[in-house]
C-alpha cells in the first residue's frame, strides 16, 4: 500500500486541501485499459454542467481530474486515447474515485500502482465508484467483498463465471452499497451522475444538468435495465444471427425472406432450422419478441400506448392491443390501470398465446452469447 503523503511527492493532506477547497463535489477518475469513452464523457459533462452557472464550465461547485500512474495515454474501446492530467493525488481529497471500465479482454485492466492506490483509497474510507465494467475491476482486486455489484445484463454471464460466489445485480441501473457504487454503464451513467449531483448540490442543480443534456429527468437506481427479448440459449449460428436481427428491428420488422437472405440461407431451410432450434416459426417468435418489448415499455415507461405500438412494429394501436390481449389475457390499457386482473400476470396455457410461455418475463438477465 502506498504510504501516506506519497501522492505526487506532497505532504499528507496537501492534495485533500487543494481538491476540496471551495468545491462541494470532488471526483477523481481512473481509466481502465480499453475504457468506454461514453461513460467517461457522460460523467464529466454532467459534472461540468453542475459546476458552474449556465454553460460556463468552470470548476467551481464541482472539481474533477483524471489521474494515472504514467505519462502514456490510455486507449479507449473506440480507439481514442486519453492521458492522465496528473499523477495520483491524496484520495482523501475526493468525495468519489471513479474507475471507468470498458472491454473485458485478456490482461489486467489496471496496473499495480493503480491497484495499490485504489486499495489505499478504500482503506481511507473514500467511496469508490465503478462504471461500465469498473465493477469487474474493483471485484478483481478484492474491493467488492460483501457488497452488491451492478453489472450490465450483457456482462451478467461473464461476471457469474468469473465470480461464482457473488450474485451480481443486473436488473438495476446502478447500486449504492455503503462506500461502493457500481453502475451498469451506458445511459445509466448520466442517472448516476445526477444522483451524486443531487446528493451534494441539490435537486435543482441536478435537474438543470439533465435538462441541458436533453434528458427529461434522471431515472432512479432501481429502474430496470432495458432487457433484450429472450434468454433461451440457441446453438446454431444462423439462428443466433437471426435473433439478433429481429432484436435490432423491433420497430421496423423484417420479413422472413429478408432475414433468410441476410443469414445466407434459403427461406424454406431457414424456417425449418429456426423451428428446430426454438420450437416456433420465425413469424411467431418475432411477434413474441415485439409483444415482450411492449410489455416492458408498458411497465417501465410513461409513453402512450400508441407510441409503444409503433415502437414495437405494429401497424396501429388497435392491432397491438388485439395481439397483446391474445398473448397476455389483458389489454394494454387495463395493464396500465392496474388492479386485480393484472396482479401476478401469468401467461395463458393454450391457444396461440401459449407461444409466450417459452419465455420467463421476470427471469434473470439473458445469456448474451446468442447476441454475439
Amino acid at each position: 500500500m502506498m504510504p501516506d503523503g506519497a501522492w505526487n511527492g506532497g505532504q499528507p493532506g496537501d492534495a485533500a486541501k487543494r481538491s476540496k477547497e471551495g468545491a462541494v463535489l470532488s471526483v477523481g477518475f481512473i481509466l481502465a485499459n480499453r475504457f468506454t469513452l461514453t461513460a467517461l464523457a457522460t460523467f464529466l459533462d454532467a459534472l461540468r454542467l453542475a459546476a458552474d452557472d449556465g454553460d460556463g464550465s468552470r470548476q467551481i461547485r464541482c472539481r474533477w481530474t483524471i489521474m494515472g500512474s504514467g505519462a502514456e495515454p490510455v486507449r479507449s474501446s473506440c480507439g481514442v486515447s486519453i492521458g492522465a492530467w496528473e499523477a495520483f493525488q491524496d484520495p482523501r481529497g475526493f468525495h468519489y474515485i471513479v474507475v471507468v471500465g470498458g472491454l473485458l479482454h485478456p490482461g489486467p485492466q489496471l496496473d499495480d500502482e493503480t491497484v495499490a492506490y485504489l486499495k489505499a483509497a478504500a482503506a481511507a474510507g473514500v467511496t469508490l465508484v465503478g462504471v461500465c465494467t469498473g465493477g469487474f475491476a474493483l471485484s478483481r482486486i478484492g474491493l467488492m467483498n460483501r457488497r452488491r455489484c451492478c453489472v450490465s445484463w450483457y456482462h451478467y454471464s461473464d461476471y457469474v463465471e468469473e465470480f461464482p460466489d457473488v450474485e451480481p445485480v443486473a436488473d438495476q441501473l446502478y447500486v449504492v452499497d455503503r462506500d461502493r457504487i457500481t453502475c451498469s454503464g451506458g445511459a445509466g451513467v448520466a442517472d448516476l451522475a445526477a444522483y451524486l449531483i443531487e446528493r451534494h448540490l441539490g435537486r435543482a442543480c441536478a435537474q438543470k444538468t439533465m435538462h441541458i443534456m436533453l434528458i427529461d429527468k434522471a431515472r432512479p437506481a432501481n429502474q430496470p435495465q432495458p432487457q433484450p427479448p429472450t434468454h433461451n440459449e440457441v446453438v446454431n449460428d444462423r439462428v443466433r444471427r437471426a435473433l439478433l436481427l429481429m432484436e435490432q428491428h423491433l420497430a421496423d420488422p423484417l420479413t422472413v425472406e429478408d432475414i433468410a437472405r441476410k443469414v445466407n440461407i434459403s427461406t424454406r431451410q431457414f424456417e425449418r432450422l429456426f423451428r428446430f432450434s426454438t420450437g416456433m416459426s420465425p413469424t411467431a417468435f418475432y411477434r413474441v419478441l415485439r409483444l415482450r418489448y411492449g410489455l416492458w415499455l408498458l411497465r417501465n415507461s410513461t409513453r402512450s400506448i400508441t407510441d409503444i405500438a409503433v415502437e414495437c412494429g405494429f401497424a396501429d394501436c388497435a392491432h397491438f392491443s388485439r395481439q397483446f390481449r391474445e398473448g397476455f389475457g389483458v389489454s394494454p390499457s387495463a395493464l396500465r390501470r392496474g388492479g386485480p386482473e393484472v396482479e401476478g400476470l401469468t401467461l395463458p396455457t393454450d391457444g396461440p398465446s401459449a407461444l409466450l410461455r417459452a419465455f420467463d418475463l421476470r427471469s434473470v438477465p439473458p445469456d448474451r452469447r446468442i447476441y454475439e
